[in-house]
């Protein structure tokens, strides 16, 4: 399987060294300049592209690891020239370009598979395993943080141009707010307050979202651009019924279960099963996209998951600008 990498920058790099850990072969990198691809393609003896076309032509899978406004039409171009896609998230800028990709990729028969890689980190996955299998009971809280700095502003950098990446919590947020769909089901409705909303002359984004989910389960997405560089935070807590899961980066313990105390005894804190962290989540995602390719193995995010987590986020915007909750609707099914 030849694999050709779409951007060059922080994903595309990432994502070259999770598929070297494959028995794909990495066939190309494509960058506006065929110079800006000499650099990895020279490291992994593959060809430098500038013409996403001319990369389609010879390899059998694309992965689109460049700006976000760009992901629509290099998506439909590739699944136009049959060719199976892995994605990095988010999906889209817009819904709707999203389901004309989602259309466009059944339509071809080809593969969409969305890198929302918080879902393949070993702390979050071991998390969502705990719910799952009802070691905290009926999930009722869910607190979710993600706080770094606000990229550069730098007159190319295209994080900072809201058209083009949606700002933080289009960026940085709609990863945990598609986690916190992944544990505690669908969402109702969607209420956001931003510094960055009101404020638009502070120069940082950060924000908080809070989320109903059908279930009557509650969560808090906090997320934030306004980090002096280089501080990167993350955090969960996810309470149910009968008890706590939590983790935070900042700790050096591992994730830890705390069950509620019964009447008459108290509850031991219990390891949860699992081993540390021994391969980038990156390549853990990577690993399962390359197993779906090649032999159809399920993988835990697909790309109505994508689109859903963009809904959310795209809410979550509209809620910080207009001060008023949004109300979600399921999305009309794409079309096979």
């Amino acid at each position: 399987m030849r694999v050709g990498i779409a951007g060059v920058g922080f994903m595309g790099t990432t994502h070259a060294a999770a598929w070297a850990e494959t028995e794909a072969e990495i066939a190309g990198f494509l960058h506006k300049t065929e110079e800006g691809a000499l650099p990895l393609a020279q490291r992994y003896g593959a060809k430098a592209y500038q013409d996403l076309d001319a990369m389609l032509a010879g390899v059998d899978v694309v992965d689109i690891c460049t700006p976000t406004h760009l992901h629509h039409e290099q998506v439909l171009q590739a699944a136009a020239a049959g060719k199976d896609i892995v994605c990095e998230k988010p999906i889209a800028r817009t819904i709707e370009q999203g389901q004309e990709m989602i259309a466009a990729c059944r339509a071809a028969g080809v593969k969409l598979l969305l890198a929302h890689v918080v879902r393949f980190f070993p702390e979050y996955a071991l998390a969502k395993a705990a719910v799952d299998r009802g070691d905290i009971g009926q999930i009722a809280v869910v607190r979710l943080a993600r706080e770094a700095f606000q990229p550069k502003k730098a007159a190319n950098n295209w994080f900072v141009d809201f058209d083009k990446s949606g700002g933080m919590m289009l960026d940085l947020m709609i990863h945990d707010l598609d986690y916190a769909r992944w544990v505690a089901g669908e969402v109702d409705s969607v209420f956001a307050k931003s510094i960055t909303a009101n404020h638009p002359a502070a120069g940082v984004d950060h924000g908080l979202v809070i989320l109903t989910h059908r279930n009557g389960a509650i969560s808090h997405v906090a997320g934030s651009w306004a980090y002096p560089p280089p501080e990167f935070h993350t955090s969960l807590e996810i309470a149910g019924s009968q008890g706590l899961l939590e983790f935070n980066s900042d700790a050096t313990a591992p994730i830890s279960l705390h069950l509620r105390e019964e009447e008459g005894g108290g509850a031991p804190d219990v390891p949860l099963p699992g081993s540390p962290l021994s391969e980038s989540p990156y390549a853990t995602q990577i690993k399962e996209f390359y197993g779906a390719l090649v032999h159809d193995t399920p993988v835990r995010v697909s790309a109505e998951d994508g689109l859903a987590a963009l809904q959310i986020a795209l809410a979550s915007i509209e809620s910080a600008h207009t001060g008023a909750a949004v109300a979600l609707h399921p999305l009309p099914e794409v079309p096979a």
